[in-house]
C-alpha cells in the first residue's frame, strides 16, 4: 500500500504541481490550501508524511507543526519561500524532519519525501536490543522504541536515525557532516547547524537537563558521541 502524503499548500498551481510528482513516484496525495482544513484531515485520515507551506492564509504553519508535534511524531517537510538560515534553524526546533525553500525543483522534493519515509519506515528485519548506561537508555531497532529510564520516548524519523547512529558506535564523535548525511539519506549541502536543531530537539526529549547533557554529548569544535557505555 503506498504510503500517504498531505501536501498543505496555498497556490493552486504548486499544489498540483507537487501532487503530479508525488504521484508519479507511487505516492498517495491529499492537498489543501487550507492549515485549518489540514488539520482536520490530519485527525481524520491516515497520512504518513506531510508537505508544510508555512505561509498560509489562515493558521501560519508554524502554528500547525507546533500543534502536530504537540501529539504526533509523524513527519513534517516544510516549503516555504522563509529561506534565510534563521528561518530554517527555527523551522528544525519545532520539530521539522526536513527544510526545502521556494524555488525548488520538484524531483528534489520527490527525493526529500523519499528519503523522509525510508527513516520513518526504516527496519533492521530483526530483533536488535541494546541497553546503555546500566540500563538508562534502551533501544529496540525491530519495534522502534526507544526506553529512557524506565520511561518510552516517541521520536520524529530523524531524532531516530540520530540515536541509531550514536548508539550504534558509543563514545565514537560523529562529525556534523557526516550526521546530515547519515540522517538525509543522501548528500546534502546545506546548513550543518541543521543537526544542532535535531539535537537540540532530541536532549529535550532524553536528557534529566538539556542544558547538562549526559547522553547525547558535545565535543567541541568535532561534533557529537554518545556519552554512556553500552551494557554488556
Amino acid at each position: 500500500m503506498p504510503a500517504t502524503v498531505l501536501v498543505v499548500e496555498d497556490e493552486l498551481k504548486i499544489r498540483d504541481l507537487i501532487r503530479r510528482y508525488l504521484e508519479h513516484d507511487g505516492l498517495a496525495v491529499l492537498t489543501t490550501g487550507s492549515g485549518t482544513e489540514g488539520l482536520t484531515m490530519l485527525a481524520t485520515q491516515s497520512v504518513d508524511l506531510i508537505v508544510l507551506d508555512l505561509n498560509l492564509p489562515d493558521i501560519s504553519g508554524e502554528t500547525i507543526a507546533a500543534e502536530v508535534r504537540s501529539r504526533s511524531v509523524i513527519p513534517i517537510l516544510m516549503l516555504t519561500a522563509k529561506s534565510t538560515e534563521a528561518d530554517r534553524i527555527r523551522g528544525l526546533e519545532l520539530g521539522a524532519d526536513d527544510y526545502l525553500t521556494k524555488p525548488f525543483s520538484p524531483r528534489e522534493l520527490v527525493l526529500r519525501v523519499q528519503a523522509v519515509l525510508r527513516r520513518s519506515r526504516a527496519s533492521t528485519g530483526e530483533t536488535a536490543t541494546s541497553s546503555f548506561g546500566e540500563g538508562t537508555l534502551v533501544i529496540d531497532e525491530d519495534r522502534h522504541d526507544l526506553v529512557v529510564r524506565g520511561q518510552g520516548i516517541e521520536l520524529t524519523p530523524t531524532e531516530w536515525v540520530l540515536m541509531l547512529a550514536l548508539t550504534g558506535a558509543p563514545g565514537r564523535v560523529f562529525s556534523r557532516a557526516e550526521l546530515i548525511n547519515r540522517v538525509r539519506g543522501y548528500e546534502f549541502d546545506g546548513y550543518e547547524r541543521t543537526v544542532d536543531s535535531h539535537v537540540k530537539n532530541l536532549r529535550r526529549k532524553i536528557e534529566s537537563d538539556p542544558h547538562e547533557p549526559t547522553i547525547v554529548e558535545t565535543v567541541l569544535g568535532a561534533g557529537y558521541r554518545l556519552g554512556i557505555r553500552r551494557d554488556r
